[in-house]
């Protein structure tokens, strides 16, 4: 973020506009209706200005930029049209410490005048940094279309009654949760309708019947694979209203940046095939105890999981433990890694010539990996989608061949699926181990293992070039 977002309070401050013409009048105009004192200094004003000026609703300071203008002044705006009379400002206010915005300059600006959605006193500011304020104009009108004009009233409603509100129901999660399912809800179909009085009325019965205490709950949620593109419109929803968020190690900082600025951020991750990271992990009993002690004291807890909260995800095992302990509950799926990683490598989990079927596996389960079927899972013309098996591909790969599988049998390693760093390393179940050696790949991991994995090196569309056998390699190089 290059740039620190705030609204400022200009009520009786001392504001300065450098300029006098069409533009500077555009910019006084808005500082004046948030209150401003507004001072402008220019050789010669436009009509309008100069009629304010003879109202004495407009301070004039006549002739060229003087730095000592700026005396007293919270902000100052150069609109001159004149670059070198914008530089002078900018340099005068630099030494000054006093903000500037050049107009139509942002090299020279210290603060952006954003542009403007306004549903007073609900107000929502875009800006690009100056950098093409065309984008934020076509930002904004897509914002004005999406917010009710009702929502400035609904604002306004809540300003008046938030000493009552906080008095009634301190607990935050409370006033979140009496927010969204009393105030957004019946209030403000009332405003929509242009009944003030009713929904003044509603807002009052609504607080009244509340309890003091709120009943927590969890939410299971997928976060996808790490693309935050790939997080649903349910599971930003969650993140959006959660108190807590209790998550996985490998959700990346790009995902948990959904959450309320204000939500805790709780990493209860464990890592797998490698070394454990810095932080102090929890175990499945340590998870569960946190649930419930969030959710009794009234939070909204989201559980965020890799994937899909319900493949390999352990999500059952928390459910059930929910549901005895009286928790409400719901779960958000989340694209999970088998989909998403083969997607984002080319690789198509079926295929009419290759394979008809598709097993997802974990070579990271509870009991030994010689309780799995492996006749079955080395049977031909299918795929396996091998979750968490970077460190157990020695014994996937011997207990494949021993019941029969071809050692020709193609495989896709998909390290860091669909993010930015994704690698994908193909060879043959012959080499899989060797393979994987070569290239250090590392958590988090699928296998994809199959006739399908051949097309990779053909259909990659996502990330570096395959890395595949090291002639070819060499050859690339």
């Amino acid at each position: 973020m290059s740039l620190y977002p705030l609204f400022a309070d200009l009520r009786s401050r001392a504001v300065l506009v450098v300029g006098g013409g069409a533009v500077a009048e555009r910019k006084i105009a808005a500082l004046r209706a948030a209150g401003a004192v507004v001072t402008v200094g220019a050789p010669a004003l436009t009509d309008a200005l100069r009629d304010d000026v003879a109202r004495g609703t407009l301070r004039h300071r006549e002739g060229n930029f003087a730095a000592d203008w700026l005396d007293g002044a919270w902000l100052v705006v150069a609109a001159t049209g004149d670059r070198a009379v914008n530089r002078q400002v900018a340099a005068a206010a630099e030494t000054r410490r006093v903000f500037a915005n050049v107009v139509d300059d942002a090299e020279l600006s210290s603060f952006h005048v954003p542009a403007i959605v306004d549903r007073s006193p609900l107000t929502v500011a875009i800006s690009s940094g100056g950098a093409a304020p065309a984008l934020a104009s076509h930002v904004r009108a897509r914002i004005e279309a999406l917010l009710e004009p009702s929502l400035g009233p609904l604002a306004d409603l809540a300003r008046r009654w938030r000493t009552r509100l906080r008095t009634h129901l301190p607990e935050p999660a409370a006033r979140r949760r009496f927010f969204e399912r009393h105030v957004l809800g019946p209030v403000a179909d009332l405003l929509r309708r242009g009944d003030a009085q009713a929904a003044e009325v509603e807002f009052a019965r609504g607080l009244k019947s509340t309890s003091r205490t709120a009943q927590g709950s969890v939410a299971l949620v997928g976060a996808g694979p790490g693309d935050p593109g790939l997080v649903t419109l349910n599971a930003q929803r969650a993140l959006l209203t959660a108190d807590v968020v209790l998550h996985d190690r490998l959700v990346p900082a790009e995902v948990l940046s959904l959450a309320r600025r204000d939500a805790e951020l709780v990493d209860v991750g464990k890592q797998v095939g490698g070394k454990a990271s810095q932080a102090k992990h929890a175990d499945q009993d340590d998870i569960h105890a946190l649930m419930l002690e969030h959710a009794r004291a009234g939070r909204r807890v989201v559980r965020l999981k890799c994937g899909d909260p319900f493949v390999f995800g352990r999500g059952g095992e928390e459910l059930e433990f929910l549901a005895a302990h009286g928790i409400p509950f719901e779960v958000v799926p989340g694209v999970t890694a088998a989909l998403a990683c083969a997607a984002h490598a080319g690789v198509p989990l079926t295929h009419r010539d290759h394979a008809q079927s598709v097993r997802f596996v974990t070579a990271h389960c509870r009991d030994s990996v010689d309780t799995l079927d492996w006749r079955a899972l080395a049977a031909e013309r299918q795929t396996l989608a091998v979750y968490m098996g970077v460190a157990g591909l020695e014994a996937l790969r011997a207990r494949l061949l021993e019941h029969g599988r071809a050692p020709s049998t193609p495989f896709a390693l998909v390290e860091n699926g669909t993010r930015a760093n994704q690698r994908v390393v193909i060879g043959t179940l012959a080499n899989l181990v060797e393979r994987a050696g070569a290239h250090a790949v590392r958590a988090p991991a699928l296998l994809i293992l199959g006739e399908v994995a051949a097309l990779a090196n053909r259909l990659h569309w996502f990330g570096t070039v395959p890395l595949g056998e090291p002639a070819r390699e060499a050859r690339a190089a």
